[in-house]
């Protein structure tokens, strides 16, 4: 099937049905509003908690996570902060919606009289993606995206200031303003991806346009200027030992090397206020999903995460402290079920709601005054993965999002629309890869595990162009950030940096090792819930049709305890450019 075909057939209306459902639409995610008697009878509590309908993250009422914000931000606050500045500044949030740690909004406030807070409501993010047309942000995502700026408004309101909500391009609206208020500098978080590297560029070039002064001795023009701060990784990109160009292709090379030699910076202080604000007639309103062209889009299974710095700073102490989960996190971490096998830290981390040096900070005083052991350090782990995908992006450029990927590899590909929509919709005949599939729809998250796994069935299982499965998270994802999310698919396609990568996950083996009673397939596919626990990832005719077999080992319990987790890719042609 020709791209063309593919873009024509795959219409943005019935994409954005998907992804912002109506009443109609939900159809197709038959879930059954109680669980069976079959499948709760002999559970013990702890199981029986993980069958609830709607898991909120964090589980906090709001006095609670009020009063823990109230006790964070008291740590984060220092009087002996000095301003010296002069003017107004202008603090151009992107991905970075938070108050805490966050230094452009300091260097702001230092080198001002006022600080201006703007977000620029980009109608660019809800067009389509690249490739394929679907929608580039889906509603579970705008959704969280607006409870996150609604909270970044009430936090700055608290010290002070508030949030200039714009809506249009900001290569249009931040040199408007700059002009408006005389602002002398705009201090924003530098991004790493050609979109956001192209709006940067139009935002700096029309600042040039904007003429504040002209100096008398030789005429020249004062503007204002584009200061971009780094800030979205726990290592800063100035204190790692490698430039750019020399970053290593395998990350286990990356992190030995930044553990020995660098230190994490700490989190910037805040003062106590951030005012005075400058004077505002319209701070504009958050917008609601449907101003945005898009259907709310109502959790009604799963677990339903909170936008916003405040939620997030929750979520750290409930799994830190509360519930002592960090402990265990090393063990817990390939879990798919209920909210606290992982620390689901992600979507705050993407948002910016949440710097990843204070959860450093959290992870060192739990260590100090808990436990320290590999489940503390792992978590570090993970974190580090995350800086290295930001990093790759850095030394990559525009070719983690390219067919060949970073290796510029060539494979043949397909792009079978009826393949594509069987593995989007969940209904590929393998439970765990249908059960992870409507987890993603329903909730906008899927587990670390969950993601493997369907990533290997798309591209080695099916053969499918692994830059359809990339696009479809980047509708659905919470957390999505292009780095992470195209630097894993590229990695899971075998088409990443690291020429190591080539692994394929045996669902047979994986249903057996992460879900071995069928709790979460039959969590997410009722009709699974009669059958006996040793059934449920493998129903035979009780199901519905495989759409594709496997490349390894055979979808039954009798022989899938020999398949071996990895194998070689062995179903693509291979040409190297």
């Amino acid at each position: 099937m020709t791209m063309a075909h593919l873009r024509n057939s795959l219409s943005y209306l019935s994409l954005k049905e998907l992804t912002s459902p109506s009443k109609h639409t939900l159809i197709l995610f038959p879930f059954r509003s109680q669980i069976t008697s079959s499948t709760s009878r002999n559970s013990n509590p702890d199981q029986l908690c993980l069958h609830k309908m709607v898991h909120q993250v964090p589980g906090l009422d709001s006095k609670e996570t009020s009063s823990i914000v109230e006790q964070i931000f008291d740590k984060y606050t220092s009087k002996n902060v000095k301003r010296n500045g002069k003017g107004i500044a202008i603090v151009w949030f992107r991905n970075d919606l938070r108050v805490l740690d966050n230094e452009a909004l300091y260097k702001a406030w230092i080198s001002s009289e006022m600080v201006l807070p703007v977000y620029c409501v980009d109608p660019r993010l809800f067009n389509a993606t690249y490739n394929f047309g679907f929608p580039k942000t889906g509603a579970s995502r705008a959704q969280f995206l607006m409870e996150c700026l609604a909270d970044l408004r009430k936090n700055l309101m608290n010290r002070g200031l508030n949030l200039l909500i714009q809506h249009g391009e900001p290569e249009e609206i931040i040199p408007s303003l700059a002009k408006s208020f005389g602002a002398h500098t705009v201090y924003a978080q530098k991004e790493t991806c050609s979109e956001e590297l192209n709006v940067e560029r139009l935002v700096r070039k029309g600042l040039q346009q904007v003429v504040l002064s002209v100096q008398s001795k030789d005429s020249s023009r004062i503007c204002p200027k584009l200061q971009l701060i780094w800030g979205t990784t726990l290592y800063h990109l100035d204190d790692i030992p490698f430039s750019p160009s020399t970053i290593p292709d395998v990350y286990t090379q990356f992190r030995k090397a930044v553990e020995a030699k660098c230190t994490v910076r700490g989190c910037i202080r805040v003062p106590t206020s951030l005012g005075p604000a400058p004077s505002v007639g319209d701070w504009g309103c958050v917008p609601s999903t449907e101003q945005l062209g898009l259907q709310s889009q109502k959790v009604s299974r799963g677990m339903k995460f909170m936008g916003g710095e405040s939620a997030a700073v929750g979520r750290v102490h409930e799994y830190f402290w509360k519930k002592d989960l960090l402990r265990v996190y090393k063990e817990t971490r390939n879990g798919m079920l209920g909210p606290d096998y992982s620390t689901k830290f992600s979507p705050w981390l993407a948002s910016g709601s949440l710097s990843p040096r204070y959860i450093y900070e959290e992870v060192k005083r739990y260590e100090r005054e808990r436990h320290a052991n590999d489940s503390t350090y792992w978590v570090l782990f993970e974190l580090i993965w995350r800086d290295y995908f930001r990093f790759i992006s850095v030394k990559y450029g525009n070719s983690i999002f390219h067919l060949g990927g970073p290796r510029k590899l060539e494979y043949k590909w397909s792009q079978d629309q009826k393949l594509f929509e069987s593995w989007r919709d969940g209904c590929t005949g393998y439970p765990l890869i249908d059960a992870n599939m409507k987890e993603l729809s329903a909730t906008g998250f899927m587990s670390n595990r969950g993601r493997q796994i369907v990533c290997s069935f798309l591209v080695r299982d099916m053969g499918i162009d692994w830059r359809m499965g990339a696009e479809w998270f980047e509708t659905l994802l919470l957390d999505y950030d292009p780095c992470s999310n195209y630097g894993n698919w590229t990695y899971g396609a075998g088409v990443g940096n690291d020429p190591r990568e080539d692994r394929y996950f045996s669902i047979p083996k994986q249903a057996q090792t992460y879900d071995p009673e069928g709790e979460y397939v039959a969590y997410w596919l009722p009709e699974l819930q009669a059958l006996p626990k040793e059934k449920r990832n493998f129903p035979g005719k009780s199901y519905i049709e495989q759409v594709v077999p496997l490349k390894h080992g055979k979808m039954n319990s009798q022989t899938s305890q020999n398949t071996p987790l990895t194998g070689r890719r062995n179903n693509f042609r291979v040409n190297r450019r």
